[in-house]
């Protein structure tokens, strides 16, 4: 599958699945910065879209509820997720009474598995370079099907209803820099793989994934990296201002704050606070 298959009636197509999914997704509000408590030095219009008040809590289930869509219902489906992919996932095998399974990264933390589990989906938890072979061992072994949890044309035409939301505008991509393989993906050419490590685990895929690298060239203007201390403050920050964002939620804000993106004074911005799934065992690890 290529970049070409992701066209505008395919996004519609997708947007009006979402919208009409029994999966209860919604339209999430998009606030001014200027209500909010939030500091700012930059001179630009943002706007935030908060998807940490999204149906299980993140933007992934938007593209989860196109993949449903468009499967059979009652399957044997096997993943792999750090968490947020995995919550919407068993979620909509609970909905589906189709059976599940989620391969996670044994650095996930330990909450967002038994959140998992709960929806009476399995998990198993594996060194993150052995996730791919483990989703394999499903297939191969158990008759499973996989659905891949970044790198599936279903999956990213339902994300992309997001963005139909918030109408268009020129696309920046954030990664921790422990995580950065969109980042060196650009810089190669290719998709390109790396051992990851950053306190934002959903940002950290073992490898970037083939149509995500071809739609970023062609759509993102450019990747820009944080490290983990800007990314516990921004949690901190959006914390005390009322909002809880997880780590990965946050990397746009972190983005913002810290200068990071070229161009953006006297601009109309938006800022996607992707996902609030984060526990009081996670919350400890950030200053108050």
């Amino acid at each position: 599958m290529s970049a070409e298959a992701v066209t505008l009636d395919l996004l519609r197509e997708a947007r009006e699945t979402v919208r009409g999914s029994p999966l209860g997704v919604i339209n999430t509000p998009m606030i001014p910065w200027g209500q909010t408590t939030l500091p700012l030095d930059i001179h630009c219009n943002i706007h935030i879209k908060l998807e940490n008040m999204q149906r299980t809590g993140s933007f992934k289930i938007r593209g989860v509820a196109n993949q449903f869509a468009r499967r059979e219902k009652g399957g044997h489906f096997v993943t792999m997720s750090a968490g947020n992919y995995g919550k919407s996932f068993a979620y909509a095998s609970k909905h589906y009474g189709s059976k599940g399974k989620v391969v996670m990264p044994e650095t996930a933390p330990a909450s967002r598995s038994s959140l998992i589990q709960s929806f009476g989906v399995e998990v198993e938890r594996v060194p993150t370079s052995c996730m791919m072979d483990v989703v394999t061992r499903c297939v191969q072994e158990d008759n499973m099907t996989f659905l891949h949890s970044f790198d599936d044309l279903d999956l990213i035409a339902g994300h992309a209803s997001l963005g139909m939301e918030v109408l268009e505008t020129r696309i920046y991509g954030v990664e921790p820099e422990g995580a950065c393989t969109m980042y060196k993906s650009f810089i190669e050419e290719k998709p390109v793989a790396m051992d990851t490590k950053s306190i934002a685990s959903g940002l950290a895929p073992p490898f970037a994934g083939k149509l995500p690298f071809e739609l970023c060239q062609r759509y993102v203007e450019g990747i820009v990296l944080i490290n983990d201390e800007e990314i516990k403050a921004a949690v901190s920050t959006l914390y005390s201002s009322g909002l809880v964002v997880e780590a990965s939620g946050c990397a746009a804000f972190a983005a913002i704050v810290n200068n990071k993106i070229p161009g953006l004074e006297g601009k109309n911005v938006v800022c996607i606070l992707s996902g609030g799934n984060i526990g009081k065992d996670e919350l400890a690890n950030f200053p108050g």
